[in-house]
């Protein structure tokens, strides 16, 4: 078999910011005492029935094993009972943070890909702010350390797969960077399992082929990974080479919401339009920062046992005042009379964007 031939851009410049231990992370800066605990969040599956899942853990969680997409009830076992504490997450106030550090982001390049709220790949190829890139990463993370008073780790290479790595190397706090003539050891010294896109089924797969790390999945050769894995044996083999030519993607945001989560149920219909009163100012103000507006208004409502419905108006016209947003939720709220007794969740959200200089405008005939 004819071995495709490889090319690798070792021009660009590419950034990836990790927060650590994001969520816990804002949470335990928000209430110092959580810091010497073993902080999950999740809902506490002692009040839930044995209900969710593990969204993050504090790094004294993680040394019991505690991580992400684990079941709730699992690190009710793994935790000592006097150290573990269950917090639900508050996603309004880390997109907030989130938003304050993209921020950040654009002070230095606005070619920025959002991989979660709490990651992100920056090409920063053509700035010329610093007298260096390296300089420009370390002036991000100390910029992030002053303003939210959280930690991140950077990862510095020339492309978006090296990048990541570097930024997973050494967290937490973690500061490396990957030249060009540097990738090839880096790469042949890697465990097989940090290497991205190798899970928890495919590192065994690969170990009994006597793959171990980098050096042995580069020795294994491209046409033998791709017998074995197809497309992803021929990711794999490039990533050996420290090949990836993916671009940063700069990505429109499709929809803008707001949600809120009430310990105390919602349990009247005065509650419930003031919460939206407050959701809809806030949707409103976040269209307004992203300079953008839609046509379409989704109301999500979770009752006290956990069912979710969405409901949604679309309208010629577009939706950007607070007002306008709280008619068409409440309109969407009103329109369902069998409404649940208890309200534990209400969001808004705006979809079908468009920025804000795009109007509708009805000529005279």
């Amino acid at each position: 078999m004819l071995e495709i031939p490889m090319q690798n851009d070792t021009t660009r410049k590419i950034v990836h910011v990790d927060m650590d231990a994001f969520y816990a992370s804002i949470e335990e800066r928000d209430d110092p005492s959580l810091k010497p605990r073993a902080l999950v969040m999740a809902h506490d599956p002692r009040q839930t029935g044995g209900k969710g899942v593990v969204t993050t853990a504090n790094y004294v969680a993680r040394q019991y094993g505690v991580h992400s997409a684990m079941p709730a009830n699992e690190a009710l076992k793994l935790v000592p009972q006097k150290l573990l504490t269950f917090k639900t997450p508050d996603f309004e106030k880390y997109r907030a943070v989130s938003d304050q550090i993209h921020q950040l982001f654009h002070q230095v390049t606005d070619l920025i890909e959002p991989v979660a709220l709490d990651e992100a790949y920056l090409d920063v190829t053509a700035n010329h702010d610093f007298n260096t890139t390296i300089q420009l990463a370390l002036w991000l993370q100390d910029q992030i350390r002053q303003q939210t008073q959280l930690s991140s780790s950077i990862g510095l290479s020339y492309n978006k797969f090296l990048a990541k790595e570097a930024s997973e190397y050494n967290k937490p706090r973690g500061r490396t960077v990957i030249l060009p003539e540097q990738a090839q050891l880096f790469l042949d010294r890697l465990p097989i399992e940090e290497f991205r896109g190798v899970g928890k089924k495919t590192a065994p797969m690969l170990q009994d082929l006597g793959i171990t790390n980098g050096a042995t999945l580069r020795a294994y050769g491209q046409d033998r990974l791709i017998a074995k894995l197809g497309k992803m044996g021929y990711e794999l083999y490039r990533h050996a080479l420290g090949i990836d030519n993916r671009p940063v993607l700069v990505r429109t945001a499709k929809s803008i919401g707001k949600e809120r989560t009430y310990r105390a149920f919602l349990t009247s219909e005065a509650a419930v339009r003031a919460q939206l009163e407050k959701l809809a100012g806030m949707v409103a103000e976040a269209l307004a920062k992203k300079q953008m507006h839609g046509k379409t208004v989704v109301l999500k409502v979770r009752d006290g046992e956990f069912n979710t419905q969405t409901r949604r108006q679309t309208s010629d016209h577009y939706f950007r005042s607070a007002q306008s947003i709280l008619d068409a939720a409440w309109q969407l709220w009103t329109q369902d009379t069998d409404q649940p007794a208890q309200i534990r969740l209400l969001g808004i959200t705006v979809t079908g964007l468009d920025p804000q200089q795009y109007e509708n405008i009805d000529l005279p005939v």
